[in-house]
């Protein structure tokens, strides 16, 4: 993939995206940075370590979060990509459902919108990321769980969320796909659409997974937010197998060994 100035390299070798959650409620690891030197050195760490993506996010999407107001999430995340952009040569993306926030983030240096609702919450988002030519990962999510037939639905849903991109003018090739594990889901959908991955691939999309330390791993293995990583590297190898090309992890170099493994097998 082409994005901006970047070549992100998918065909070859799956990339990995490092979480940057700036957030004091993130289920996993909110309140870890307690400033903006603290973020900066946790992103070196994960470039060092492999990522080719840094994701930074202001707002949790945890099971029962609180929005923040669009000015606090610009106040989170804004100085913070500012900084990585003019320390580091990576690609950020912006973890954000806000069409306000997708353009200070831009403003700011972000590459990529992250957006778990799939640009259907905020009718506005499309159009920032198409404006400041930034690729786009569509999350899969949804109001309800009243899934007729789950995995069709799912694609279905996805299809809806690349259509209002293309209508936007964001080039086909810079559309990313996600099923949304943890989102809109059961326990059993969560497992299945793992399973059923390979099925997104008539989409014709780059498919990320992003399962890293989620409930879906501490309910199989009745393990606590901390004792995850086993659990979340037997996704990624799984999502290999079944033809994710981008995995969105808090372990960046774990991962890496357990997907250049899984590619070297495959």
């Amino acid at each position: 993939m082409k994005i901006k100035n970047y070549d992100l390299d998918i065909e070859k070798h799956c990339q990995l995206m490092g979480i940057l959650n700036l957030t004091p409620d993130s289920f996993s690891d909110g309140g870890s940075y307690k400033s903006v030197d603290d973020a900066l050195f946790r992103v070196e760490t994960m470039i060092k370590e492999g990522a080719a993506i840094i994701d930074v996010g202001g707002e949790s999407t945890r099971p029962g979060y609180t929005e923040v107001s669009v000015e606090e999430e610009i106040t989170r995340v804004c100085p913070v990509i500012e900084r990585i952009k003019s320390e580091f040569s990576v690609l950020v993306s912006v973890d954000t459902y806000k069409s306000k926030v997708l353009e200070a983030a831009a403003r700011a240096g972000a590459d990529i919108s992250n957006d778990i609702w799939g640009f259907k919450k905020d009718p506005l988002i499309a159009n920032v990321a198409a404006k400041y030519n930034m690729a786009c990962i569509l999350m899969h999510n949804r109001e309800n769980t009243n899934y007729t037939d789950f995995m069709k639905d799912v694609i279905a849903d996805l299809k809806e969320s690349i259509d209002i991109a293309v209508n936007a003018n964001i080039p086909e090739d810079n559309i990313i796909i996600d099923p949304g594990v943890g989102f809109a889901k059961s326990y059993e959908q969560n497992l299945e659409v793992i399973r059923r991955l390979d099925e997104l691939q008539i989409l014709n999309k780059p498919i990320l997974l992003a399962t890293s330390r989620k409930s879906v791993i501490g309910l199989t293995l009745d393990l606590p937010v901390d004792e995850r990583l086993e659990g979340t590297l037997s996704t990624t190898v799984i999502g290999v197998k079944n033809g994710a090309k981008i995995f969105r992890v808090h372990d960046v170099l774990a991962n890496l060994r357990a997907i250049r493994m899984a590619e070297a097998i495959v």
